[in-house]
C-alpha cells in the first residue's frame, strides 16, 4: 500500500468537502471509481475514506456508498490571507563559563561509555545517587559543611528549588525577603501565592530593627554577596539571622548562590553550618560556578523535614535529565570541579 496516495486522496477528498464542491448530504466517489481516477487500488482508497470517516467528513451509508457529513467548518482557506511562516534567527548569547570544554566534553564521554545502561532510566524524585553522594563529599572537602546524601534534593536551578521550599514550607506562611533582593525570589513567591514581607537592608545584612519587629514565618536570605545590593552578612550578623530562628521557631532559606567564589582564605561559615536547631534549608546551584545553562541546583533539607519532604514531595518527578546528573556527579566526584573553581579565583583574584 502506498502511504503517500492514500494522503493524498484523503486530503484531496478533505478539501474539497471544505470548498464546498462535495455538498453535504451528497455522494462522494465509490472507492472503486476514486481507485481507477487515482491509479490505485481499492484497499488504499478504503484506508483514506476511513480515515475521513473517522475524522467526521463522511459517513458510510449502507448499499448508497459514502455521503458528506454537516460540517460546522470554520472560514474557507481561500478567503483567510495566510501570512508565510516567519523563522525565528538563531540567538547568539554571549558565554558565561570559563570551564576547559575539553575537560567537560571528556567527561561526558567517560559517561556514555561506562554508565549507558543507566542515562537512560527514570531518576528518583529526590535526584540520582550518583549526583547526590559527589555533592555531599564535595561540600564536605572543600566548604566544611557536613550533609549526609539523603539530604539532598536535585532540581533544575534556583526557580524549581523556591517551588520546593513553597511546597515543603507551605504557602500560608509569611515570607521575610531581603530589600533591594534577586527579582526572580519575589516573583516566584508571589506567582504562587505566598505572602511576602520585605526587610530593609543595610551594609551587611537585614538591619537589626526590621528583623526583630518580626511577622513572619521564614526568612530567605543570601548572606554572601546578596544580589544586587552586594552586601554579606558577617558572623555577627549571620548569628543574629540564627537567634531569630530559634527564638521564634522560624525557617531560613539560605540562597548561596555565589558561595564558591569567596576571597580571600577559607569559605565563609554558611548558617547550615552554623546552625544547630535544624533551622535551615540550604540552596546552592552550578549556574554561577559553571555556567547559566548548567540548569541544576540542589537543595539540603534540616532533618526535622526530611520525612515531610518525602512523604509530602516524593510524588514530584526530578526535574534534572539522568545524564545532566551522571555528567556532573562525575565532573564533581573526579576532582575537576574543584579545579575549575581554584583557576577561576585565581583569575578573579588577579584582576
Amino acid at each position: 500500500m502506498n502511504n503517500k496516495k492514500y494522503l493524498k486522496i484523503y486530503n484531496d477528498v478533505k478539501q474539497k468537502i471544505i470548498a464546498g464542491e462535495y455538498k453535504t448530504s451528497s455522494k462522494i466517489p465509490s472507492k472503486r471509481v476514486m481507485a481507477d481516477m487515482s491509479g490505485c487500488s481499492t484497499v488504499t482508497v478504503e484506508r483514506a475514506y476511513a480515515l475521513l470517516e473517522d475524522e467526521g467528513y463522511i459517513q458510510a451509508v449502507e448499499r448508497s456508498g459514502y455521503i458528506v457529513c454537516t460540517v460546522d467548518l470554520p472560514t474557507s482557506p481561500d478567503k483567510i490571507m495566510l501570512k508565510p511562516l516567519k523563522l525565528l534567527d538563531e540567538e547568539i548569547c554571549k558565554g558565561d563559563s570559563d570551564i576547559e570544554y575539553s575537560v567537560w566534553f571528556k567527561t561526558i564521554r567517560r559517561v556514555l561509555s561506562e554508565k549507558s545502561d543507566k542515562i537512560f532510566t527514570k531518576s528518583p524524585s529526590m535526584g540520582c545517587a550518583v549526583l547526590r553522594n559527589a555533592i555531599s563529599e564535595y561540600l564536605l572537602r572543600y566548604r566544611g559543611m557536613y550533609a549526609q546524601p539523603e539530604q539532598i534534593v536535585i532540581g533544575s536551578g534556583a526557580e524549581r528549588l523556591y517551588e520546593s521550599v513553597l511546597r515543603l514550607v507551605g504557602k500560608e506562611k509569611v515570607y521575610a525577603i531581603e530589600n533591594p533582593s534577586y527579582s526572580q525570589i519575589e516573583s516566584i513567591y508571589s506567582a504562587n501565592g505566598a505572602t511576602l514581607k520585605k526587610l530593609k537592608m543595610g551594609k551587611n545584612g537585614i538591619i537589626s530593627k526590621a528583623l526583630n519587629d518580626g511577622g513572619f514565618d521564614v526568612l530567605h536570605v543570601t548572606p554572601f554577596k546578596s544580589f544586587p545590593s552586594n552586601a554579606t552578612a558577617d558572623i555577627n550578623k549571620r548569628l543574629e539571622y540564627l537567634k531569630w530562628a530559634k527564638k521564634n521557631n522560624g525557617i531560613i532559606i539560605e540562597d548561596d548562590f555565589n558561595s564558591e567564589f569567596f576571597l580571600p582564605g577559607k569559605p565563609i561559615e554558611s548558617l547550615y553550618s552554623l546552625d544547630n536547631s535544624d533551622s535551615v534549608i540550604y540552596l546552592n546551584t552550578f549556574s554561577k560556578s559553571i555556567s547559566s545553562s548548567v540548569r541544576i541546583g540542589y537543595m539540603i533539607i534540616p532533618n526535622r523535614f526530611l520525612e515531610h519532604y518525602k512523604t509530602k514531595l516524593s510524588i514530584y518527578s526530578c526535574s534534572v535529565p539522568v545524564l545532566d546528573q551522571y555528567i556532573l556527579g562525575e565532573f564533581i566526584s573526579n576532582g575537576d570541579f574543584e579545579r575549575h573553581l581554584n583557576r577561576k579565583r585565581r583569575k578573579m583574584k588577579d584582576l
